[in-house]
């Protein structure tokens, strides 16, 4: 398209503007949780898993599938498994864990079991059930090494059982186990804290972290938390984003079962090699039960990382399966390992990601204003291809740029400015081309959109070659023919000759009547000018004769041209009175072309070139020189040659003419005028040239010319 205005820079930069303010705006948040998803599955695809399950600060506990098939679990209620649990507990934290966390609440008791039982209550019957698991617990508490989770909720909080909060203590060893989705419920981020009369209570996953690293969390107004020397400071305030490197399947997964048995036989070494230093999360890992879907839900892994056994198999079924959800015990180990590995997701505030929007639109918006639409989507897609992976780079490094945002507010701009294009920019310029494009050169049009201004009166002096054709006989032709017919036919020509010379960069000044007037070199510059309008002559020949053999409207009436060409200084430009002008070219380089034109008559030919368009064409072409003329008009005589075939295509009857002829030509410049016959006689049956020469050499030897005869023929007529 022409030059972009201002107006229409403005317009494509306020609509980048108002759709990266759009996309990044809280109410389409939605599409910034599916950013992390994505860039979760391309890490995943690009890098793969990150970090080596064996070096996971984590490690589950999971009371599996397995657990709920094999004794003393199997067909027994949970409620009962608390003393298997104590003491897999305690062997865990003689083994030497940091710290224990459970993901399980169990909110009652046996002995609390008001199921009548005989003649007395099941509570009582099984009072002191709990008192091993008790135990271990206030154990565990006394070193800090528990940590009991419960629910939040507004009306009935989910709590550990009256004699459990007793053990661990009360809330010193209670925290939240409160997990939020996103609008579209998928798990993205972790709480830090919980209100709790005023102060912060930090959640779970932060209360362990702490407590592995012996530091207190710091918690600010603002919702960020330092923590370790490191803030903590999500996009929302008060959450962690969570970075799932490996997802499930990067934290190491124990069967409570297996564990069980371990204890059983008494196997300390296997907790200590296991467990020693690790913070271990007790939770469900069953088909069906606290299942999330996470940012992981595109990357799909592995359940659970394999852990070494100690006495029993592994379950056929752990660890198969790849789905989209995991265990919600695994979102609080990842992010223990977010918060002691210090690779927490970062993302950019809402005015980053809006400038990053509104720069990415614009790159849009410039392409969809300068660039065809197709060229634009290209662009479009490069930019989103580029964007994907810088993101993806980033993210391996645990920095989150925006991605849904960018390429919505992308697309957006693209639609909409290429909308505008066609609405506004484009309808000025259509109107304008269909308005002058059958009388302007599109050069010439271009330069009109490219500055804006309607054509104007004016031209300048152009180095150009000008093509000149006429139609032989047309009068006679004309007399045979009704109007309806011999508009077809001339227009199937003039269409013919035309779509040959803009081919080769020529410039239809206009037709008059049968004959063309064209000029190469102008309007747009071309150094190779006199050689393309001679190509353009060849080729037009030819298409003539073809006409002749295969088109309709030519039976019956074989036609003939001749063309005039002339290379040198012509006034180009818009010319004409100040109400109608045309583009056009005039000067004595016009004149001398025209008058070329009808010289074929006399010399039979049907292209003839001056000598100054044949030097501007180097070795590119045959030529054979006809003669030196005077034309009407024009005291000076110019050289005159007609073309006969790219360089190195004349078949052998053109070079032996050609040869015979220039002989010829040098004997009658020579003034050996029998001689000149002589050579002209040999050809002149199949060469009218050297007919036309042989009748003048014969006459002018029988009755020689004065002293002041010169080589030159004056042509009177056109």
């Amino acid at each position: 398209m022409g030059r972009i205005t201002k107006g229409e820079a403005l317009a494509a930069f306020v609509i980048a503007a108002a759709s990266g303010v759009l996309f990044a705006s809280p109410a389409l948040d939605a599409a910034r949780g599916v950013s992390l998803d994505i860039l979760t599955a391309l890490r995943w695809q690009t890098v793969g898993p990150s970090t080596d399950p064996s070096s996971s600060p984590t490690v589950v506990v999971a009371i599996d599938e397995q657990s709920y098939q094999t004794p003393p679990f199997k067909g027994s209620p949970t409620l009962t498994w608390t003393r298997e649990i104590g003491r897999v507990l305690g062997a865990i934290i003689d083994g030497g864990a940091k710290v224990v966390g459970f993901d399980v609440v169990f909110p009652t008791s046996i002995e609390q079991s008001e199921i009548p039982f005989g003649d007395e209550l099941l509570g009582a019957r099984m009072r002191g059930f709990d008192r091993d698991f008790l135990r271990a617990l206030a154990s565990a508490a006394a070193a800090g090494k528990v940590v009991l989770g419960e629910v939040q909720q507004r009306d009935d909080p989910i709590r550990p059982a009256p004699g459990q909060r007793i053990a661990v203590r009360q809330q010193l060893n209670i925290r939240p186990l409160n997990v939020y989705a996103d609008p579209d419920d998928v798990v993205r981020r972790l709480p830090l804290s919980f209100g709790s009369e005023g102060r912060p209570t930090p959640a779970m996953a932060v209360e362990l972290a702490a407590r592995a690293r012996g530091v207190a969390p710091e918690f600010s107004d603002d919702g960020s938390m330092r923590f370790a020397g490191r803030r903590i400071d999500g996009r929302i305030p008060n959450t962690l984003t969570l970075n799932f490197e490996g997802g499930a399947d990067d934290i190491p997964t124990y069967s409570l079962a297996d564990l069980r048995a371990c204890v059983e036989q008494g196997n300390r070494d296997f907790f200590k090699r296991q467990f020693d230093g690790k913070v271990v999360l007790l939770g469900t890992l069953l088909n069906f039960d606290d299942r999330k879907q996470t940012s992981k839900r595109l990357a799909t892994g592995l359940e659970a990382a394999r852990a070494p056994r100690c006495v029993l198999p592994e379950s056929v079924q752990k660890g198969q399966f790849q789905r989209r959800t995991i265990a919600g015990v695994y979102i609080h180990a990842t992010a223990v390992n977010n918060l002691l590995n210090g690779n927490a997701v970062a993302e950019l505030g809402r005015l980053p990601v809006t400038l990053i929007a509104i720069g990415f639109a614009g790159l849009v918006a410039a392409a969809a204003l300068w660039l065809s639409p197709t060229l634009a989507a290209v662009t479009f897609l490069g930019l989103v291809a580029a964007l994907v992976a810088v993101a993806t780079a980033m993210f391996v490094r645990s920095l989150a740029l925006p991605l849904s945002e960018p390429v919505l507010a992308g697309f957006s701009t693209l639609v909409l400015t290429i909308g505008y294009r066609f609405i506004v920019v484009d309808r000025t310029e259509r109107f304008l081309r269909a308005s002058f494009g059958l009388y302007l050169a599109p050069q010439v049009i271009d330069q009109m959109l490219s500055s804006q201004r309607l054509p104007k009166l004016g031209g300048e002096m152009r180095d150009v070659t000008v093509f000149f054709s006429d139609v032989a006989g047309f009068s006679s032709i004309a007399e045979q023919l009704t109007p309806d017919a011999l508009v077809g036919l001339m227009n199937e020509y003039l269409s013919a000759m035309t779509d040959i010379i803009e081919a080769r960069g020529g410039y239809v000044d206009k037709y008059i009547g049968d004959s063309i007037v064209a000029v190469f070199g102008a309007p747009a510059s071309d150094p190779d000018h006199a050689a393309n309008a001679v190509r353009s002559a060849l080729e037009c020949r030819g298409k003539l004769e073809q006409l002749n053999l295969t088109a309709k409207a030519f039976q019956g009436h074989k036609l003939a041209h001749r063309i005039g060409l002339n290379s040198g200084e012509a006034l180009v430009g818009n010319i004409g009175s100040h109400r109608r002008f045309n583009y056009t070219v005039m000067s004595d380089t016009v004149n001398l072309a025209s008058r070329l034109e009808g010289a074929n008559k006399y010399f039979a030919t049907s292209i003839m070139a001056s000598e100054m368009t044949v030097a501007l064409t180097g070795d590119a072409f045959a030529w054979r020189e006809l003669e030196a003329i005077r034309v009407k008009g024009r005291v000076q005589p110019v050289r005159i040659f007609e073309p006969l075939a790219a360089h190195g295509q004349t078949s052998p009857a053109q070079s032996r003419i050609a040869s015979i002829y220039g002989e010829g030509l040098r004997h009658w410049r020579a003034r050996d005028f029998a001689a000149a016959a002589a050579c002209f006689a040999q050809i002149a049956a199949e060469d009218p040239p050297s007919a036309l020469f042989l009748q003048r050499a014969r006459n002018l030897a029988e009755h020689p010319p004065g002293a002041d005869w010169e080589a030159v023929d004056t042509l009177e007529g056109k």
